[in-house]
């Protein structure tokens, strides 16, 4: 049984449309929101945890229905980029006022610090506890509010974009942080990000929005290996080709693009036109073919035509027959591969990392 179904759910808050919703997550699941500004991802934690009224559709929440339950009783915390700290509060006074429809602060003072002190213990924010929001970095307003939403041993955890607000260095100490303590305490979360360093660190499922609708859900191997359509391709950086089937054996089946033949470990029983995913992680480019001679390996010839960056990721552009393809390449064979610029080397690809669509 799913831990939370959202169940072909709409809401219409008439500048804006959320249409047909459906999702599940099981108990421990981590998954993560994206998709283009403007797509509706907010709306959904606000439905979920019950800001917004539902046009139709159901949540369930464990073994029971939540659509119409108040937010209070929903069991489910929420971080959100602002961290929406009361300024004048100390640390410990905000992270104390989740709790105060929880304990009754006379008779359970004891119990409300012994709670107190262990989140903020594990989130290394218990020296901050008598400062106010204003005198903390971004970080560690971050991990108050975060010690704020867990306090409560929530159900769930929603989170919008909770890192984002962050430097680089910050951020990257967040993450392996947070994920700790996740893990720790198995929540399940749905955290909504622009930055796929989450989508990698945290999610064992992701979903995609855009324009108010739910484009492609799954885990993150189905979606960004077996893209739904161009665009959740684009979004994710998936390479698609369109080809032929030229050959189809007990083994593999054979695609012929524009000339170029490829091996799938996929196999089809028909000839027919396809359209092929490619992930450029899972494309090596290298001036020594000798490692890769042995095993189900697709080895071709390719121009290498430039070589650029995005962030801190390096890609080696290739051209084969016509074909674009876009490879990670490791930082330490950058330099090397330089040279090769404007010159024949190869390429790699594994046939169990050839998709067929």
């Amino acid at each position: 049984m799913n831990f939370l179904s959202v169940e072909n759910f709409s809401v219409d808050l008439k500048e804006f449309k959320l249409k047909n919703i459906s999702l599940s997550l099981d108990k421990g699941d981590y998954c993560t929101i994206i998709g283009p500004t403007g797509a509706g991802k907010t709306i959904l934690l606000e439905s979920i945890i019950g800001f917004h009224e539902l046009e139709s559709g159901r949540i369930f929440l464990g073994d029971k229905e939540i659509t119409h339950q108040l937010p209070e009783k929903r069991k489910i915390g929420i971080v959100y980029q602002d961290y929406a700290l009361m300024p004048h509060f100390t640390i410990y006074r905000n992270i104390e006022y989740g709790l105060d429809k929880v304990y009754n602060k006379k008779t359970e003072k004891e119990l409300i610090r012994k709670k107190i002190t262990e989140i903020s213990a594990a989130l290394n924010i218990i020296h901050l506890l008598k400062r106010t929001p204003g005198t903390l970095s971004g970080g560690e307003q971050q991990r108050a509010s975060l010690a704020r939403a867990l306090v409560v041993e929530p159900k769930m955890l929603l989170m919008d974009e909770p890192l984002s607000a962050l430097d680089p260095s910050t951020r990257r100490e967040t993450r392996i942080l947070l994920k700790k303590i996740i893990k720790k305490i198995g929540m399940t979360v749905i955290h909504i990000t622009h930055d796929f360093e989450d989508v990698w660190s945290f999610a064992n499922k992701v979903s995609i929005f855009k324009g108010g609708e739910q484009i492609q859900f799954g885990t993150i191997s189905d979606v960004f290996a077996k893209p739904k359509n161009d665009f959740v391709a684009s979004f994710v950086g998936t390479l698609l080709y369109e080809g032929k089937i030229s050959e189809v054996t007990a083994d593999y089946s054979a695609i012929d693009l524009n000339g170029l033949l490829l091996k799938s470990a996929e196999i089809t029983d028909k000839k027919r036109e396809v359209t092929v995913a490619i992930r450029p992680e899972n494309i090596i480019i290298t001036d020594d073919i000798t490692p890769y001679k042995s095993g189900r390996k697709n080895l071709f010839e390719a121009k290498l035509t430039d070589i650029i960056s995005e962030g801190n990721v390096y890609f080696g552009l290739v051209e084969a027959k016509g074909n674009d393809f876009r490879a990670v390449i490791p930082h330490w064979t950058v330099d090397r591969l330089r040279d090769k610029i404007d010159s024949n080397i190869y390429a790699v690809i594994h046939e169990t990392d050839i998709n067929i669509l």
